[in-house]
């Protein structure tokens, strides 16, 4: 089994449904615009049964197909920003815990920097 092959079973359930939804959505893009299935494939430069594997949403078709499909649709600037650092729930999560950590690591050094200082004073001083 392939790298690729291996990848494509592992699919998440909700990517899967994505990516069908996204497949049935180009589809009805098409048909709006009364292309048939021979024009459009011909317009993407792939084949039909490419093109039916496309709109039934098969993770198997690749990048380089689903993009031009975007594009015939005026879609496909929404690529460059699909996968934008600015919008990484999950990178901006893992931000905010590690400045919570550092903060908490800051605010305990301060405090035991405080309780040696407060120790210091309350020692008895040696005479000179």
């Amino acid at each position: 089994m392939s790298k690729a092959s291996a990848a494509l079973t592992r699919m998440p359930p909700s990517t899967l449904a994505a990516l069908a939804q996204l497949g049935a959505d180009l589809a009805v893009a098409r048909l709006r615009r009364k292309e048939s299935l021979k024009t459009w494939a011909k317009r993407m430069g792939v084949s039909v049964p490419t093109l039916l594997r496309l709109e039934a949403g098969e993770p198997g078709v690749s990048l380089g197909v689903l993009a031009t499909a975007l594009w015939l649709v005026g879609r496909d600037a929404t690529l460059a920003t699909l996968a934008a650092p600015k919008d990484d729930r999950g990178a901006l999560e893992l931000d905010v815990r590690q400045a919570e950590s550092l903060g908490k690591a800051r605010v305990q050094a301060t405090a035991q920097a405080k309780m040696k200082k407060a120790a210091k004073r309350q020692s008895p001083s040696q005479p000179a």
